[in-house]
């Protein structure tokens, strides 16, 4: 496999992140904490650049609570702004994954 360099660059570009945002909030446009990012939107979005950029960014504890339908499970979520950041890396590293797997 050939390998990938500079990627944590694009990975943190504003633009990534804006799409990323855009990810991570479809279907959940009505929930509190989308609309609360919303409310400051740039100042969230350059915030979380700022500190990627700076390589202080630290995800934040999973939020785990229990669901019963139809079976008891133990389901844990991150945080919006962590999942922005997940979307920001499948946004890059997607399509080198899928580059290599329609090779072999």
């Amino acid at each position: 496999m050939k390998s990938c360099n500079n990627i944590y660059n694009e990975i943190i570009l504003k633009e990534n992140l804006v799409s990323a945002y855009k990810k991570a909030r479809k279907g959940k446009s009505k929930k509190e904490y989308t609309q609360e990012f919303r409310k400051n939107f740039k100042t969230n979005i350059s915030k979380l650049s700022l500190e990627l950029i700076s390589h202080i960014y630290n995800p934040k504890p999973l939020k785990t609570f229990i669901v019963r339908d139809p079976k008891t499970r133990r389901i844990s979520k991150s945080d919006f702004r962590d999942r922005i950041v997940h979307h920001a890396l499948v946004n890059i590293i997607e399509p080198i994954f899928e580059k290599y797997r329609q090779i072999t």
